[in-house]
């Protein structure tokens, strides 16, 4: 019969680092996030479109008078979006600072990144489609 023989841990397992970083404030975190959110968004100018769109539906929610449910669903559309669109964003530069054989090798990421963005496009404006139709229907009176 075989036996296993269990070896210690080594002690840097065991024993905390004593060069361990101390750790980041709240507010160093929140300005590091919007520090991206900045970079992100002013580097791609798709989101120029996504910023005029998101206004139309604000401005098409105002003039339906949509209720909390209806706007909870639109500002989650549009969050939805604009998430898609960084995480397409921070994708994209890192495949900037690559050589070109390891951009060749992940040239499928962004592609995938892209239909991120598209999906939650069509489900926005699937789910943007059912609420203002709704609210023309009533307002013709269908």
């Amino acid at each position: 019969m075989a036996t296993m023989v269990l070896l210690p841990p080594e002690a840097s397992a065991i024993e905390p680092s004593s060069e361990r970083r101390p750790r980041r404030r709240w507010g160093d975190k929140f300005r590091d996030a919007l520090r991206g959110m900045r970079r992100g968004i002013r580097g791609h100018s798709s989101f120029f479109v996504h910023f005029f769109t998101a206004a139309l539906v604000v401005l098409a929610g105002l003039a339906f008078r949509c209720n909390l449910v209806e706007w909870c669903l639109l500002l989650l559309c549009i969050g939805s979006v604009f998430v898609a669109e960084l995480f397409n964003s921070a994708i994209e530069t890192l495949m900037r600072g690559l050589d070109a054989a390891a951009r060749d090798r992940c040239k499928y990421c962004l592609d995938i990144a892209a239909g991120a963005v598209l999906m939650a496009c069509l489900f926005a404006a699937m789910i943007g489609t059912l609420i203002f139709g709704a609210r023309v229907m009533n307002v013709l009176g269908w």
